[in-house]
């Protein structure tokens, strides 16, 4: 590695030994950070892997002491459903789809500090100790319900198991859990005419069955007084329970909190712990119910880690936790776990920061598995495009505050515009020129180490702007606003962009003023030292190329900017950070991943249509006005274009969002016009620019 590099105390960025556990610290910041348990039955979609993995790893990448942890969900009725459906044991299906999500993660450098799963002894144990000592405080309580039994195979069907008339639409094939014909929600003992999914033509009949219910009720008050508290310091998501006056809003804590089941009629789970001076012995045989203990993975899978693993889940004063998931998961880490925790009696480690997404769309429908509609898992890798590209798109769109939609014309055109005419342009721009007009080595310039300091107009308003940039992501960063964060690395680029054109960098600027040009291209290289550690947590393979093209090592995010790559310093060797995706790529996409759809009807002819274009030469007419857009997007682009263009597309994700939020008061209104009014200034400024 090269030694011309500032080392000064806060410039490089720690990185720990290849593994090495990461413990808390008195003292310091730590961080503890958990993804929504991905269900171990099937492949996650990319709306899966936006709305927890991929966010909480962009969070766990910043220079502070974290912990990321994560691991397939493996216990419950889907899982024994689905074994059975695939002919194998419970068992082999989780071993099987546990591979599939670590491949799909790793290619998309997803980077859990562990990912580890629930069928464990150690998950078991954890969950047991719970469960005794909810117990042990009178918050278990005994209740009898009738329950679906198969007279044939002599065992109570859980409700995935069982199928039969819906009593409300009438449809054949509802389950026991739900009718996806009319998409209501159902109990097994209400199905007319039910069935047993093992044997169709085995007899269901209904049996009373004593189950253990946790007494939600009787910790409500203090649930409600935790979820006040955390919610306000953490800064939660505002799609949780809790409004943005504190007020709280689930349905469930304003009705009434009611006691939940926590064992089921089941075999593939945690044994129910049923102690020896138990007469009645009614629980043995039983597990515990898959929404009981399935958050309980966070702790267990962390002690399967390391045995340290309660400096973690119960250090409440020196550990923050930071909890990625999709809207759908938010009851049982809000209400439910919380509840779990506090009944426990521990000093537990609770939640701190709430991040959930909306939901991301497909092409104008859903992702559906069981139609082939959207990328699943390893699909992604088949597309041929890099996952630093997937990564930037999905964090891009990540839809934080409204349902967004993924589209392959959109995620090309990210590709194309922002990634390889902004981003790679400016690195490798001026890399490239360092490398072929001074033989690779940061010239002697008028600046020495430390804080740049301008020393003309032009160079003034370039720091200025780059360090309130660096405020801006430093704010949203911390925030957890991870799209408004990556949208301000695309600013910073930009602006690295305009700063290179406005300073005419090229051969005739050497010639006529040699320490002018030095000082121009030492800027632009020290700000691609920043941009190296802003945009690692986004796209780490990015960053790394970054790295090794400036011949540098891992640095930490800074407030400033500021030279720490000197004088002397010889640079990698440059290369092209991205490549272009031809458009057609969108359309051969689209009809790959289209699934098993119905292929649709023509238009029919306008009946009051007076002229009737042939079919060719409508053909023809749409050729020629895609070649005529495709000349125009293909002409290279000028610095304040990109710039200008980033600054439209910052606005509009302004305006989107203010449109997204509720309830329309008239002060919102006045906040929407005004952001609209600003968006058509921008883009009438952009059409009178030079192109």
């Amino acid at each position: 590695m090269a030694q011309n590099i500032r080392s000064a105390e806060g410039v490089l960025r720690s990185v720990p030994e290849p593994g090495q556990v990461v413990l808390p610290k008195e003292g310091e910041t730590n961080i503890l950070i958990t993804s929504a348990l991905p269900y171990c039955n099937n492949v996650p979609h990319l709306g899966n892997i936006i709305g927890s993995t991929l966010s909480a790893d962009v969070f766990s990448r910043r220079n502070r002491r974290t912990l990321y942890i994560c691991g397939t969900d493996e216990y419950g009725t889907a899982t024994e459903t689905q074994a059975l459906k695939e002919g194998i044991t419970p068992r082999e299906l989780c071993d099987k789809y546990h591979v599939l999500h670590k491949e799909t993660y790793n290619w998309f450098d997803i980077g859990f500090d562990y990912f580890g799963r629930t069928s464990t002894p150690l998950h078991s144990e954890i969950s047991q100790e719970i469960y005794t000592n909810l117990q042990k405080h009178g918050l278990l309580q005994r209740q009898e319900k009738e329950q679906t039994y198969c007279e044939d195979d002599q065992k109570f069907l859980a409700d995935r198991f069982v199928e039969g008339t819906c009593p409300h639409c009438g449809s054949d094939d509802a389950r026991g859990d739900q009718c996806d014909t009319c998409g209501r929600t159902l109990d097994a003992i209400e199905l007319i005419n039910p069935r047993c999914l093992l044997d169709k033509k085995h007899k269901v009949i209904h049996r009373v069955s004593a189950h253990m219910y946790i007494r939600l009720d009787e910790v409500q008050a203090r649930t409600e007084e935790w979820i006040k508290k955390s919610w306000k310091k953490g800064g939660w998501s505002p799609n949780s329970v809790i409004n943005a006056d504190g007020e709280l809003v689930d349905a469930r804590l304003k009705g009434g909190l009611r006691p939940s089941p926590v064992t089921r009629d089941l075999k593939w789970g945690v044994p129910v712990p049923v102690s020896a001076d138990d007469p009645d012995q009614e629980m043995s045989g039983k597990v515990l119910y898959v929404w009981f203990e399935a958050c309980i993975g966070y702790p267990s899978i962390t002690a399967n880690l390391t045995s340290d693993w309660k400096q973690w889940w119960f250090n409440p004063k020196n550990v923050n936790l930071y909890q990625f998931m999709g809207k759908d998961n938010v009851y049982f880490h809000t209400i439910y776990f919380p509840s779990v925790q506090i009944g426990d009696g521990r000093d537990w480690t609770t939640l701190h920061h709430l991040s959930t997404t909306e939901y991301l769309n497909y092409e104008g429908g859903k992702f559906s598995k069981s139609h082939n509609r959207g990328v699943f898992g390893p699909a992604a890798k088949e597309t041929g495009i890099p996952a630093s590209v997937w990564r930037y798109y999905l964090l891009s769109t990540r839809p934080e505050t409204a349902d967004a939609m993924f589209s392959w014309a959109d995620c090309v055109s990210a590709n194309n515009n922002v990634l390889l005419n902004n981003f790679g342009n400016f690195v490798n721009r001026a890399l490239k020129f360092i490398s072929s007009q001074y033989n690779g080595v940061i010239p002697e310039g008028p600046d020495v180490p430390g804080p740049l300091s301008p020393n003309d107009e032009l160079d003034a308003d370039f720091v200025t702007d780059v360090n309130n940039l660096l405020k801006e992501y430093i704010d949203a960063m911390d925030a957890v606003k991870l799209r408004l964060g990556l949208q301000t690395v695309m600013l910073l680029s930009a602006r690295g962009n305009l700063y290179l054109q406005a300073s005419g960098l090229n051969k005739a600027l050497i010639a006529e003023n040699p320490a002018r040009c030095a000082q121009v291209v030492t800027r632009a290289a020290n700000l691609i030292y920043v941009l190296s550690a802003l945009i690692y947590p986004f796209m780490p393979a990015t960053a790394a190329s970054i790295l090794a093209q400036l011949n540098a090592p891992a640095r930490a995010v800074p407030d400033v900017l500021a030279v720490d790559i000197l004088a002397g310093h010889r640079i990698g060797e440059p290369a092209h950070l991205f490549k272009k995706i031809e458009e057609k790529m969108a359309d051969l996409w689209r009809d790959k991943f289209a699934g098993n759809k119905p292929v649709e009807a023509a238009p029919a002819p306008d009946a009051d249509a007076t002229h009737v274009v042939p079919a060719m030469s409508k053909r023809k007419a749409a050729a020629a006005a895609k070649a005529a857009k495709k000349e125009v997007d293909d002409a290279p682009k000028s610095a304040e274009v990109l710039a200008w263009e980033q600054k439209i597309a910052e606005q509009g994700a302004v305006v989107r969002d203010l449109k997204s939020r509720t309830p329309k008061t008239s002060e919102l209104e006045e906040e929407i016009t005004a952001a609209v009014l600003e968006l058509k200034k921008l883009k009438t400024e952009l059409a009178a620019l030079p192109k």
